[in-house]
């Protein structure tokens, strides 16, 4: 990968040009490696953030068809062994009534439903894997403040007065995305009304590798199992009561997690910073334009309840990188519009059931009025009582597989259902 210095005012030509090197723009970078095309990412932050980024506090949940991308990116050998957790189980709880439902893996066909890892070092090993790859230019400390799409071209111009020329445009910038706004195209965005407080927490009580997704009552807690006696815990409030949490002491903190977990995992002391994100999820219309394309979180937003966000991130990713390498074989066009039609129509078919189920979820499992509480009652003990339905989210919930087979994650599920 060739850091770029100096902003030229020439107009450099590549074949596509990748906007966000998070860790879905960074792996779409390496899954085109080979392909013998010229590739550049723009990103804002410095190199240097790229190749030791900062721990932000959040575990990304992955399922075993993740893995086995990473695994061909080259990615996961770059994680460390101590940074990769089990997620062995899960369990759902709705307000104080206990069993609640548990997804077992004995429902599904591994030993455990997926791994945990740190966004922090998922960022790191991406950018790794990268770094040695030839026609690969790395644009740090800049952003795209223009894009303008051409019948042969697409047009963008850089913060600092550089230009460049692609024949492909693919946006990994955020669910915020201001190069998808650029090109116009509208977003369908929910904002949950509510903050996100991530961080590591010791307790004295086994989580046995068990996650949890607690729905009570004017608060969600979610643990996610890392070492054991270590988790990390997500509380999900208003934002001025976030903010309270973020500014109380590590002492007063653990007592108020303590209590919020209602003393279940016992005594409880922070391992970690404290982090506040807002939920916000967000589904574009379409997923491209002309000679324009959308991945990671551009492309899908997600409510973080279904654990999918990143998962569907290295769907998406490879389903593009799958469809350029075809055409690449055969000196094709990376831009060309009847491919990006067939990725925006996979993508959107692995990906809305499950966007829309996730708002059907959070919108009733956070509405504490009576009628709905006993809804959610029923539908839990429901879920609890129906073996092929466990089996179904267990076997959505690992999605072992290749990309095509992981492109309808609830086909398994409606399966079961019907029979």
């Amino acid at each position: 990968m060739r850091p770029s210095g100096a902003a030229a005012f020439l107009i450099v030509i590549f074949d596509i040009v990748i906007v966000g090197a998070g860790p879905a723009g960074l792996s779409f970078a390496r899954s085109l490696a080979g392909s013998g095309l010229d590739l550049a990412l723009v990103e804002l932050q410095p190199e240097a953030a790229l190749a030791d980024p900062a721990f932000d506090g959040r575990e990304i949940a992955l399922t075993h068809h993740s893995v086995h991308l990473l695994q061909q990116l080259g990615t996961w050998r770059q994680i460390p062994p101590q940074g990769i957790h089990t997620l062995r189980d899960a369990l759902v709880l709705d307000g104080r009534r206990m069993p609640g439902l548990r997804i077992d893996h004995n429902d599904g066909p591994r030993s455990q439903l997926g791994y945990l890892v740190s966004n922090q070092l998922l960022r790191r090993a991406a950018y790794a894997v990268l770094r040695n790859q030839e026609r690969v230019t790395l644009l740090c400390g800049r952003r795209v403040v223009g894009i303008e799409p051409d019948g042969e071209y697409s047009r963008l111009q850089l913060s600092d007065g550089q230009q460049l020329q692609a024949r492909l445009v693919v946006a990994a910038d955020s669910r915020f995305s201001e190069t998808r706004r650029a090109m116009g195209i509208p977003a369908d965005s929910h904002d949950f009304g509510k903050t996100m407080l991530v961080c590591r927490m010791r307790h004295d009580q086994p989580h046995g590798q068990v996650a949890w997704e607690w729905f009570g009552y004017g608060q969600t807690l979610a643990l996610l199992p890392l070492d054991e006696g270590e988790s990390s815990v997500v509380l999900t409030l208003p934002h001025n009561a976030i903010q309270g949490l973020m500014a109380a002491t590590e002492a007063a903190f653990a007592t108020a997690m303590e209590q919020r977990f209602d003393g279940r995992l016992g005594r409880m002391q922070l391992a970690s910073t404290r982090h506040a994100y807002p939920l916000v999820g967000v589904y574009p219309r379409r997923f491209t334009a002309q000679r324009f394309a959308l991945v990671g979180d551009a492309a899908v937003g997600m409510h973080p309840v279904t654990a999918h966000g990143f998962n569907f991130g290295l769907l998406g990713q490879d389903l593009l990188a799958r469809e350029i390498h075809g055409l690449a074989a055969s000196g094709g066009d990376p831009g060309e519009a009847r491919m990006l039609e067939r990725f925006g129509r996979d993508l959107r078919r692995a990906t809305r059931p499950l966007y829309l189920a996730t708002l059907l979820i959070t919108r009733l499992y956070t509405n504490d009025a009576p009628p709905a509480r006993l809804l959610r009652r029923a539908v839990l003990s429901a879920a609890a009582s129906l073996p092929p339905l466990r089996r179904a989210v267990a076997h959505s919930l690992m999605q072992a597989g290749d990309s095509r087979q992981a492109a309808s994650p609830l086909r398994g599920l409606l399966h079961a259902l019907r029979g």
